[in-house]
């Protein structure tokens, strides 16, 4: 059963949906707008509304940080596949503008950086790697911006049993 839901996860539709319907997601009205694992890219989007408004009637910074947090180490987790270790280690938000609006953010890797993670991780030795996004209003304004330090490691191989 696990293994048909992992695969089953592999196809975007599927994970958009399930990532849709997560309900910390759905209760601040998070949602995910494109996946496309393929050119690995994961747009998310969040309009203001009473559920992720403060106390002054902007976004809730929670809310802002929750909409980007886990894109980074799923898009990784999917690349790199089942033989490695992805964990988020740290991460800062820095608040620019008040949001408004609907937010957006574009969260994206490509195909060098999982190549030069593979070869960082050929000992079996952990990397640390920095990735800064943006979230941005319907105007196209800044709201804020996120550094995230992600912790990866290729899995030690298992030992023969006999």
């Amino acid at each position: 059963m696990n293994t048909l839901i992992k695969k089953l996860q592999t196809i975007p539709f599927v994970s958009k949906f399930m990532l849709n319907h997560y309900s910390p997601y759905k209760g601040a009205g998070i949602a995910i707008d494109k996946i496309d694992l393929k050119n690995y890219h994961i747009r998310v989007k969040m309009p203001l509304t009473h559920k992720n408004q403060n106390i002054v009637g902007v976004h809730f910074g929670g809310s802002l940080y929750s909409m980007v947090d886990p894109f980074y180490m799923l898009l990784l987790m999917h690349h790199l596949g089942p033989k490695y270790v992805v964990w988020d280690k740290a991460a800062t938000i820095t608040f620019l503008s008040p949001g408004r609006s609907t937010v957006y953010a574009d969260i994206r890797l490509d195909f060098a950086e999982i190549e030069q993670i593979k070869q960082a991780t050929a000992d079996y030795q952990p990397v640390y790697r920095n990735y800064t996004l943006n979230i941005f209003d319907d105007s196209g304004l800044r709201i804020a911006e996120v550094q995230k330090t992600l912790y990866i490691r290729r899995k030690n191989p298992q030992p023969l049993r006999r």
